[in-house]
């Protein structure tokens, strides 16, 4: 019987892109950005350079019954493209190239390797923009924020990735290379396959291509940032401010630890004694209305200051604060035992005031250290849980703090992800959301799918 090993050489000569072995190349692949340490050894690297590399892979794969983890980048933080056991670990991140720009019909067509910034600045020479914006936009791929349903800062107004996911192609647990969706801005031929593998975190199928659709690329927004002495005057804030219809295109939270821990990046003006900050953005025709709008709003609400940006340049130094956090947490990380999980809980915005205090309670119950960032607009709000890595009681004690703020969420009518998705680092809690018809019908869809199980097993549907 020929072994594996030899399969893998037979296979390394039929593809384009490479195949590895080796153990160094292979451990450097094996994690992402999250805490999972995955839960063993794979077999090989893929590094696909066309679609019929992935084809290829992914029938070898099935026939011999070997897991398939696909990556992209490998900056997601809930554990979807860590190694599992004996798996290929196939990257689509060598197939970064833009396809096509549809002027005309206002769309862009992309392989899924594409950085999501690249893919925004390729764009704006034709005057169109791609407006989901997550906070790793500058090093995630578009195939991967697909498979997780990217959200970001701009959600609020122009809502998350799959919104604008038009058609895919990608490749099925057996190898079958299939489209799905429409080019067309409307059409209903069949079921909306292209929303069911949008967030599918690569447990379905494998995302090889996309048609995208883009707007107008609009005006330099404005800014306003406004301070407050609590983070439960800046949450009723946002509360009063969207009740007024207003549709800003950003509105992000940051607590006083966020605000203290960005002093160890760089200097952004912010008072380090404040509460909390909202940083509020105004991208429409009527921006300097909106932003003054905000900060009536806010000084009803005990904002402690408010400051404007009415060009574009100090409007973007006023986001580089918020794009900056995680950086900040990392490097608070590394000096305080190494240990940090980030939640991604959303909630009901009229829960959002409840979900932050009870963070604070968990935080000094358990004795955590915790951080608290927001797309606050959305009810979207990832607490950042330190710990040290090196002593028990203390990764308990984080371990207890993450779940039990999950946990907060779901009582408060929330989600355990609102963009990050499940991965392996929330598998366990997933079943906790659905309920027993809706877990039944996720088993269905996947069984159909991927019937021998092959696709990213151990992560989002491994509890279900």
């Amino acid at each position: 019987m020929t072994s594996v090993p030899d399969t893998l050489t037979a296979l390394a000569a039929r593809l384009q892109g490479t195949l590895s072995t080796d153990p160094d190349v292979v451990a450097s692949c094996s994690t992402d950005e999250s805490v999972h340490p995955g839960t063993g050894d794979a077999l090989a690297v893929v590094r696909a350079g066309c679609v019929e590399d992935v084809a290829l892979t992914v029938r070898f794969a099935h026939h011999h019954g070997i897991p398939v983890v696909p990556q992209g980048a490998r900056s997601g933080l809930s554990g979807g493209a860590c190694a599992e056991s004996g798996c290929i670990l196939l990257s689509v991140a060598s197939m970064n190239r833009v396809l096509d720009i549809d002027e005309a019909n206002m769309t862009v067509t992309v392989e899924p390797g594409v950085i999501n910034k690249d893919l925004k600045d390729t764009l704006r020479p034709h005057g169109l923009a791609y407006p989901p914006d997550p906070g790793s936009v500058a090093i995630s791929s578009i195939g991967g924020n697909i498979a997780t349903n990217a959200g970001g800062m701009c959600c609020v107004k122009y809502g998350v990735t799959r919104r604008y996911v038009r058609e895919l192609t990608v490749v099925l647990a057996d190898g079958t290379v299939t489209r799905l969706g429409q080019r067309t801005v409307k059409g209903v031929a069949g079921l909306d396959l292209v929303s069911l593998f949008t967030g599918s975190e690569g447990t379905l199928g494998i995302i090889v291509e996309a048609t995208l659709t883009v707007i107008p690329l609009g005006p330099d927004p404005l800014t306003a940032l406004a301070t407050f002495p609590t983070v439960g005057s800046a949450v009723e804030a946002v509360a009063a401010y969207m009740s007024t219809g207003a549709s800003p295109s950003m509105l992000e939270m940051m607590d006083g630890m966020t605000i203290g821990l960005l002093s160890g990046v760089g200097d952004f003006g912010l008072d380090a004694d404040v509460g909390a900050v909202l940083i509020m953005q105004s991208d429409s025709a009527t921006a300097e209305t909106d932003t003054r709008a905000f900060a009536a709003v806010a000084e009803d609400h005990g904002a402690v200051d408010v400051a404007f940006a009415d060009n574009p340049t100090d409007s973007e130094l006023l986001v580089a604060a918020r794009r900056s956090v995680q950086i900040a947490n990392e490097r608070y990380a590394a000096s305080h035992g190494g240990g940090q999980m980030i939640d991604d809980v959303c909630v009901p915005r009229s829960r959002l005031a409840d979900f932050c205090a009870g963070v604070e309670a968990i935080r000094d119950d358990t004795g955590t250290t915790v951080a608290l960032v927001a797309h606050a607009g959305d009810g979207n709000v990832h607490p950042s849980v330190f710990y040290d890595l090196a002593d028990e009681d203390s990764v308990a004690a984080g371990t207890e703090a993450f779940d039990r703020i999950m946990r907060l969420g779901l009582e408060l009518g929330g989600t355990i992800t609102g963009e990050h998705g499940v991965g392996a680092l929330k598998s366990a809690w997933l079943p906790r959301e659905l309920d027993e018809a809706n877990r039944r019908l996720h088993r269905r869809i996947k069984d159909a799918v991927d019937p021998t199980a092959v696709l990213n097993p151990g992560k989002m549907l491994e509890a279900l």
